[in-house]
Parts: C-alpha cells; structure tokens; sequence
C-alpha cells in the first residue's frame, strides 16, 4: 500500500510529513523503555524481515495482490516504539533506494503503515492478550491485531484522500473498496504475522515484547549443570538478544529476499488496484530516484530481485540497527561507567 507521489496535493504531504516526524521524535524517546544493549539487535532484524516479506506479495483476489505492512507485528516482536522506528526505516529505505513509495509521499505512507499499523495493531493485541492470557493467547492476538492493522490502514488513507487528494473521490465507494480489499489482504497478514510470533515463542519466548509477563518464565541451563531461569518481565541476561536466534533469523531474512522473492505475485497491489478502478491511478507521477539502478527493486537497473532484496536487507538491518542502539535505554552503561 504504498503511496507514490501525485496523490495528494503539498498541504497535506507537509501536513503527514509533521505528524510523522513528531510520531518518530516522540518513539525515538519511548523506544528506550524498551530498547537496551541485549534487544536492540532484535530490533534491526525485525525491520529487516519486514522488509524482505513486504517484497513478497500474494495474491488475495482476482488481479490483485497484497504483501505484509509490519506494524503490528514490529509492535508485538520489539515494542510499539520500537515498532514505528522499525517502519520508518524500512518504508525510508524503500522510497530512497528502491523508488517504492514517493519521497513527497513518505510521511504519508510513515503516517499510514507505520504510526496507524502500530498503534491499531497494539491496541488490538493489549485488549486480546488482557482477555485471553498464555502463548496460545498471544498468537490468536497477534492474528487479531495484524487483521485489524491492515484495513484501519487503508480507510485512514481514504479519509486522507477525501481530504487532499488530487482527485476527486465518491468516498463511500473508495472507502469500501479500500476496506475490502485489505480486509482481505490483513487475513494473509494476520496469518504470517501469528506464525511469526509463534514461532519465535516457541524458540525464544523472552524476545517477545509482548509476551512479556504473559509466558512462562524461560529456563536456561549451562554447559556446567548450572541453570538460570529468566523471569516473565525480564529479557535473556546475555549479551546481544542471542547471537544464535540473530544468525538464524537472519539467514531465514536472507533467503526470503533473496529467493523467495522471485516467486512474489506480480499483481497490482490492493491500493494499486482501487486507484485504477476508481480512476484516479493517472495521478500518479514519475519518482524522483525512479531512474537509480535499485529501483522497482532491480527491474529498472537489471539487478536480479534476489540481489536487490539482499542488499535491502543489509541497509535496512544496519539503519535500523544503528538507530535502536542510539536510542536504547543508557541506565546499563551508566551502572557499568560507575563500577569502572
């Protein structure tokens, strides 16, 4: 559902692009209630496997495709902070390097898949989770908040483009095929966002934000016999996030941008589609970095998707690194300049 430039007029893209800053200035300073030297990692890998299933779209209807947005899972996996400083990278990433998103249109599109996706997803997620406690609650949650996220998504961008679109709109109509379309579309993201996150439980439970307090505490035994039982509000006390679950994660990232990738749907996307049938897809203009080599990820430069998908998963993971370890908690390195 990414927004390209042309579709809404420079009010209401400088409008969306202040909303964003202000969401992305106001997690940098919430991120660090959840970020610290042992989770940041997860917090770029995170970013990273979203941005390799956004290239993986699927079909959900007849000529029409849908791929993952992430917030609600980057919520769940890394907080909700943390979670829009996950999909702001990613969709930056995406609009400078890959011409997918429009650069006046990336506040827009950080206002609508990373700030609207998070905040949704989690809401749904904390009402579920508060209803039906355990790991097995938290999956159907996940599965709920994804669902939700995605058409919340695309009707915020209809009242949107009701209100500075560049064309005119029957918002009823737009609204309804905007909300059945990703209604559709948020059931596969519910699905991939709940195996996701079961999956991770199931190996590495402490890693999940939101299961915290939720899941049983985690029992780690040493070489030696010994055992340290991790308890439920407190992350694994290793250094990094567990540099085995990383390395896997981070091989799983790799292949599915790097070849899974290939086998995506080459159908038009749910936002795609509706600007077509409701005639306003002409609005649409050229994107400034549409001529860069990566662009359509690899289709305009003849790189292989494949490789065009590696070399966004390695940005993504090192921007998204970088800023989760600047705005992780200080109070640990603090503790340890005073011992010193």
């Amino acid at each position: 559902m990414h927004v390209p430039d042309g579709f809404f007029n420079a009010v209401t893209s400088v409008s969306a692009g202040a909303v964003a800053a202000a969401g992305v200035a106001v997690c940098l300073r919430g991120a660090r209630r959840e970020l610290d030297d042992r989770t940041a990692p997860m917090a770029g890998l995170v970013a990273a496997f979203i941005f390799a299933v956004q290239m993986l779209n699927f079909p959900v209807a007849a000529g029409t495709s849908g791929h993952l947005l992430g917030g609600a899972l980057a919520a769940i996996l890394v907080g909700p902070y943390t979670g829009v400083l996950c999909m702001a990278v990613v969709l930056l990433v995406q609009a400078v390097f890959f011409a997918d998103g429009g650069l006046t249109a990336l506040g827009v599109n950080i206002t609508i898949m990373g700030l609207v996706t998070v905040l949704v997803g989690w809401a749904v997620f904390r009402l579920v989770t508060g209803l039906a406690r355990g790991t097995g609650g938290v999956t159907l949650a996940a599965f709920l908040a994804a669902l939700v996220s995605v058409p919340a998504s695309a009707l915020v961008f209809t009242l949107l483009f009701w209100i500075g679109g560049t064309a005119p709109i029957e918002v009823g109509a737009v609204a309804a095929a905007m909300g059945g379309v990703h209604l559709l579309i948020g059931i596969g993201e519910g699905v991939i966002t709940a195996l996701t996150v079961g999956a991770v439980i199931a190996v590495r439970p402490d890693l999940v934000y939101g299961a915290r307090g939720l899941a049983k505490p985690l029992v780690l035994r040493g070489a030696e016999g010994t055992t340290t039982t991790v308890g439920e509000n407190e992350p694994v006390p290793a250094r990094g996030a567990g540099w085995m679950f990383l390395a896997g994660g981070g091989l799983v990232t790799l292949v599915l941008a790097g070849a899974v990738s290939f086998f995506a749907s080459s159908d038009p996307d749910g936002l795609e589609a509706v600007a077509e049938n409701q005639g306003f897809l002409d609005r649409a203009t050229d994107h400034g970095l549409g001529g860069w080599a990566l662009a359509d990820y690899g289709e305009v430069g003849g790189i292989p998707v494949g490789v065009a998908g590696i070399i966004g998963v390695g940005l993504v993971l090192l921007i998204a690194g970088a800023v989760a370890y600047a705005a992780r908690s200080r109070d640990e390195i603090t503790e340890k300049k005073i011992k010193v």
